[in-house]
């Protein structure tokens, strides 16, 4: 009988871990990790150590909504493409928290650009587990009229 009630305890205890993790989209699998030499990055982690999972590669991703361009308008552009780039996520059965890598190409790269930037990956990207990223400034993009294109690599749990 008592080993009947550990059996059922033991049971319990990795259900409720297995469900909170489910429920917290966490992913065990990745720790993200900033270098103690080097400043705190604003909005993204130093490295991604993946010892799991499985790797989804995004490929990059423009402002076009339909077959259109949403205009020329940076933030909007850079909007569009963050939206598209979670619809990919969704198919690939990721969502934007199992980020690891993202990088992100400007067209004509200016203070103002990256802070607008800044701001669209802030209502997009985990804070509190940031993806590694980088940001190149480009003369133009493969999509014409284009002004950003965000590629990705995910690792689902």
């Amino acid at each position: 009988m008592k080993f009947a009630s550990l059996l059922v305890a033991t049971v319990l205890a990795v259900l409720t871990i297995v469900f909170s993790q489910v429920a917290n989209r966490q992913n065990p699998s990745v720790q993200f990790r900033n270098s103690h030499d080097i400043k705190s990055p604003p909005g993204f982690s130093h490295a991604a150590v993946v010892t799991g999972g499985k790797l989804v590669f995004i490929s990059g991703q423009v402002g076009r909504k339909g077959g259109e361009m949403v205009g020329d308008d940076f933030g909007a552009q850079a909007d569009q493409a963050f939206m598209n780039l979670k619809a990919v996520l969704t198919t690939a059965g990721a969502t934007p928290r199992d980020l690891v890598k993202v990088n992100y190409y400007v067209v004509g790269l200016n203070a103002e650009r990256l802070a607008t930037l800044r701001e669209v990956r802030g209502k997009f990207i985990d804070k509190t587990r940031p993806p590694t990223s980088t940001v190149a400034g480009v003369q133009a993009l493969a999509q014409e009229g284009a002004l950003i294109e965000i590629e990705a690599v995910a690792v689902i749990p």
